[in-house]
This record gives structure tokens, C-alpha cells and sequence, in this order.
């Protein structure tokens, strides 16, 4: 189980890491434009973001299954 949270944490980190070095400038707008978001916003988006995690992870694990 361990594995798969340090697994999902790399892999994070790179795909996050590859963003800032391809594109800053795209990245510090962005930045500008969730700081002027309101709460609910960024609350729907990450509950959003949340629901689509978990779905590829249990997706994951029954095609992984099968």
C-alpha cells in the first residue's frame, strides 16, 4: 500500500515539476487567477478533482485486478 502512495506522490511531483519548467510564465497567471477565484470555486474544483482522483485509482485497481 505503501508503494502506491509514494508511487502517486512522484508522480505528482513530476507531472507538477514538468508544468513549472515548461511553462512559468503560463503557471504564475494561473496562480493570479485561482487567488482571485471565489471559495466556492476552488472548493467544486478540488471536491471535482477529488471525485476524478479516486475514480482512475479504483479504475486502476479493478483493470489491475482483472
Amino acid at each position: 500500500m505503501l508503494i502506491y502512495i509514494l508511487l502517486g506522490v512522484g508522480l505528482a511531483l513530476a507531472v507538477e515539476g514538468f508544468v513549472y519548467a515548461a511553462a512559468p510564465s503560463a503557471m504564475k497567471r494561473m496562480m493570479a487567477e485561482i487567488q482571485s477565484s471565489p471559495d466556492g470555486a476552488l472548493r467544486f474544483a478540488g471536491l471535482f478533482a477529488l471525485a476524478v482522483g479516486v475514480g482512475i485509482v479504483a479504475l486502476a485497481r479493478f483493470l489491475g485486478a482483472a
